[in-house]
């Protein structure tokens, strides 16, 4: 906004040092504002702001929309320059590549500026100087970029010709791709989207038998229901006409797409950042030999009540935690919990590896293994706080099961670094679900009520003031780092994130539209796009923290 009402010259040195600082950014590096600021600028800031770090990718990119509209206003005549300057599509038949290629090199950093050119009309260009600049920052990109020039009509022909006799021969499409490669010194994509496109546009005349690598999501779908079935790759192969290679890499996208939406629900420990800790968590061994029975994880809703003497018999054989083992499953949990999401956000769906999706479904099937132990030693508890809310033995197989529920739930998002013991924490939740469910059955009495509050009581006054402040910086850094400005405002204040100490100080949505000039409604229309980004990155508790 400043450099907008800048004198035309003062812009144009600016625009220069924006180009120059390009030059020299990394994107795998991230760079302080203040750096940034400074050499744009040449002068310090005045006033002193909270340090951060912006991420080169993004910061070229931004650097990238930052020029093209400040050039744009500045109108420079292409006259004017002792530099030449190249239209975009001047630039690309000057080099000998494609225009998509010159817009790939404008995202690695190539800057493209507005020019008012000689015919008076106003068009991106490049300046020389930048040209050479990048070039020499990037010596192999030309020479790669000039082997995708495009193929005239009559050599595309050819190369459809020569590819079906060597399809005739029974060769593989990977290899007669390579050996047209060998033969024509075209790069592999070239000649690769060259048969793609030509048979796409000519279904009844395929260049080979087999369908090319690109699956319909139906059949990638029908595909992978049959593997999960237990029919063989063999198998798939010949239905789907495919080779092994392509069978399993879209098995492998598809287990990667399911293990993608799957919501993984972690309490963050500082310890799992320390690799020798996490190897020792996931290293200790549990006291004893515990069990798992999958009886104990049948709901009276299935079972019947015919069967409930059955359920309290398997309940007898049920382990009882202790303490230190208690603490130890919920470490061993979400420290699991958090290597598969760790490992999960390295997985590319784009080209999925195979030893990085097993090894985040092995976490999470040992962490599912502990989630299930932990329910099973606390079913007990289910069926006791149940027997204390049904009123009579005809509803409560349905008590039961609404509990069975609740405790998961508790599982999942309980904090075990807090020192609480879990039984609290699950007692309140079941609690709380009984009160929801409607009817005389569920009714609190008095003294249920007493209880309940006794034990939420508790929980305040051993609440961690130190630990809420902790939560709220974290959650903050997220919605800074998740939401754009706008959304952030309004996040921030109208659940009063913004300050210090742990009363909050919050504003109206009508107070907030005023702040931005923007109506009631449309504050809340933000509003409820910037929860909708949060849901999906914040665990329940901290989505919890932050709408309570």
């Amino acid at each position: 906004m400043q450099m907008r009402y800048m004198p035309p010259e003062k812009r144009r040195q600016q625009l220069a040092a924006v180009e120059s600082l390009v030059g020299i950014l990394e994107p795998d590096r991230a760079y302080p504002f203040e750096f940034i600021h400074f050499r744009i600028t040449g002068f310090q800031l005045k006033h002193e702001i909270e340090p951060y770090l912006i991420p080169g990718d993004q910061l070229l990119d931004d650097l990238r929309i930052f020029v093209t509209k400040l050039s744009s206003q500045a109108s420079q005549p292409v006259d004017e320059l002792d530099s030449r300057v190249f239209a975009i599509e001047e630039l690309a038949e000057h080099l000998g590549i494609s225009t998509k290629t010159v817009g790939r090199w404008r995202k690695r950093g190539l800057v493209a500026r507005r020019f008012v050119f000689l015919d008076g009309v106003k068009r991106l260009g490049v300046l020389e100087t930048s040209l050479e600049a990048f070039e020499a920052k990037n010596p192999s990109l030309l020479p790669r970029a000039q082997q995708f020039n495009r193929l005239s009509a009559s050599q595309k022909q050819t190369l459809i010709e020569q590819a079906r006799v060597l399809a005739g021969k029974d060769l593989s499409r990977y290899q007669v791709i390579e050996q047209l490669v060998e033969k024509t010194g075209r790069a592999h994509e070239t000649i690769r989207y060259t048969l793609l496109n030509y048979e796409q546009l000519h279904p009844l005349t395929p260049v080979f038998k087999r369908a090319s690598g690109v699956m319909s999501p139906s059949d990638a779908t029908r595909l992978y229901e049959l593997y999960q079935q237990g029919v063989p790759p063999a198998e798939l192969m010949s239905r789907f006409e495919r080779s092994r290679s392509s069978v399993y890499r879209i098995i492998n996208q598809r287990r990667a797409m399911v293990l993608m939406a799957r919501r993984i629900r972690f309490v963050h420990s500082e310890e799992f950042s320390d690799p020798e800790l996490v190897r020792s968590i996931l290293g200790e061994q549990l006291c004893g030999d515990v069990t798992i029975d999958d009886k104990t994880f049948e709901f009276f809703g299935q079972m019947g009540e015919q069967l409930l003497p059955e359920y309290l018999q398997v309940l007898k054989g049920t382990p009882v935690l202790s303490g230190d083992r208690e603490l130890l499953l919920f470490r061993q949990y979400n420290c699991f919990k958090y290597m598969a999401y760790t490992v999960r956000s390295k997985i590319k769906l784009s080209c999925v590896a195979s030893a990085l999706l097993k090894q985040a479904e092995s976490y999470l099937a040992q962490a599912d293994d502990l989630e299930r132990l932990i329910v099973e030693a606390n079913l007990r508890l289910v069926v006791s706080i149940a027997s204390r809310h049904a009123m009579g033995a005809s509803n409560f197989a349905d008590m039961v099961s609404k509990g069975n529920y609740a405790l998961i739930k508790s599982v999942q998002e309980f904090d075990y670094t807090t020192g609480f013991r879990f039984g609290k924490r699950a007692s309140l939740a079941i609690a709380k679900e009984y009160a929801k469910v409607s009817g005389k059955s569920t009714e609190l009495t008095r003294t249920r009520a007493a209880s309940i509050g006794t034990i939420q009581q508790r929980l305040r006054e051993s609440v961690d003031i130190g630990a809420i402040e902790r939560a709220r910086h974290s959650l903050t850094e997220v919605i800074r780092s998740e939401l754009d400005d706008r959304e952030q405002y309004i996040i921030l204040h109208h659940f009063g994130l913004v300050g210090h100490g742990v009363r909050k100080r919050r504003k109206t949505l009508n107070q907030i539209g005023l702040d931005l000039q923007l109506s009631t409604e449309r504050v809340r229309q933000v509003e409820l796009t910037g929860l909708q980004k949060l849901r999906q990155c914040l665990s329940s508790e901290e989505f919890e923290l932050l709408t309570e």
